[in-house]
């Protein structure tokens, strides 16, 4: 797979034993080649898969002998295109804990910016428009970097060191609401999580498209997307806050907190408590409700502007 910070992951391992070459992207996976002494290779090669990154998936390691080259340094070089793509691009993947810390730090550049990623979470397959995956093959190709954000993709110290997606305030891009003035971030979210708090539904366009949201405690809000959707007696998902909202609504076992936080923040199917406050209309004549966790930036900070269920 690419776009999981397998090539910054390389580059590191390389050049923490010392060895010179290079890694690239093509159209059938990763390229790397690798100087330097036999017990170092070999413990390169060892590594590279016991120390895979959380994303990566190493379906087939394939090595090739070459004569030394007499090679320098270790670098990521631009990527090669290829006739006939093979390589994946994994699904979208939810907030990481570091880039919600940095949304909700009033100190750091990022704070309440709805468009934050790292190279272990953010937009991946919804940005995508060509393999190799590279920013010029994404939807991110018309957001030039500013000198911060360039500066982080660079640096082989960064999380965000080659992370696609980056960006940040000053470079990225911004939120709008339809039939609103305002492009601020903070106006619209506002102005959003308003609009929710009233009983309105709300359309949000992010990863993976668009989001019919409404509050989930308000019977009417529910019957009327209910009854816009033609959806009849199928039933909703409900996002929660947090984990602790979670076990509000539902019986929330060790294995099911475990796949509402993965990074592939998945709906999960729970047992449904009485008492939790969800309007009966999202699922009618259940037992169970799909649950999952806010795994976007954009979600999160819609959450920050609901206040919580007393």
């Amino acid at each position: 797979m690419q776009g999981v910070g397998f090539r910054p992951f390389v580059y590191r391992l390389a050049t923490s034993l010392g060895l010179a070459g290079s890694v690239c992207n093509t159209a059938a996976g990763v390229v790397i080649e690798i100087e330097g002494p036999a017990e170092s290779v070999e413990e390169f090669l060892r590594r590279l898969v016991a120390e895979a990154p959380p994303l990566a998936r190493i379906s087939l390691l394939a090595v090739r002998g070459r004569e030394p080259a007499g090679l320098r340094g270790f670098r990521i070089i631009e990527s090669a295109p290829g006739r006939r793509p093979t390589a994946l691009i994994p699904p979208d993947v939810a907030l990481c804990a570091d880039c919600a810390r940095e949304i909700g730090d009033p100190s750091d550049r990022r704070f309440g910016y709805p468009f934050t990623n790292c190279t272990n979470c953010g937009p991946r397959f919804t940005i995508v428009r060509g393999i190799p995956y590279d920013r010029p093959q994404t939807t991110m190709a018309g957001f030039a970097m500013c000198a911060d954000c360039a500066r982080e993709y660079r640096d082989p110290g960064d999380r965000r060191f080659h992370a696609e997606p980056v960006a940040c305030p000053a470079c990225g891009p911004h939120l709008s609401l339809d039939g609103a003035a305002t492009r601020d971030d903070r106006a619209v979210l506002d102005a959003a999580a308003r609009l929710l708090r009233q009983g309105q539904i709300v359309a949000i366009k992010g990863l993976g498209g668009y989001h019919l949201a409404c509050d989930a405690r308000n019977p009417t809000a529910v019957e009327t997307l209910r009854r816009r959707k033609g959806r009849g007696l199928k039933p909703f998902a409900v996002m929660v806050r947090d984990v602790a909202e979670a076990r509000r609504v539902a019986q929330v076992s060790a294995a099911a907190e475990a796949l509402l936080t993965s990074p592939e923040s998945p709906i999960t199917i729970l047992p449904r408590r009485d008492g939790g406050g969800l309007a009966a209309g999202i699922a009618p004549r259940q037992r169970t409700v799909g649950v999952m966790l806010p795994y976007t930036p954009l979600h999160r900070l819609l959450f920050a502007q609901s206040p919580p269920r007393s």
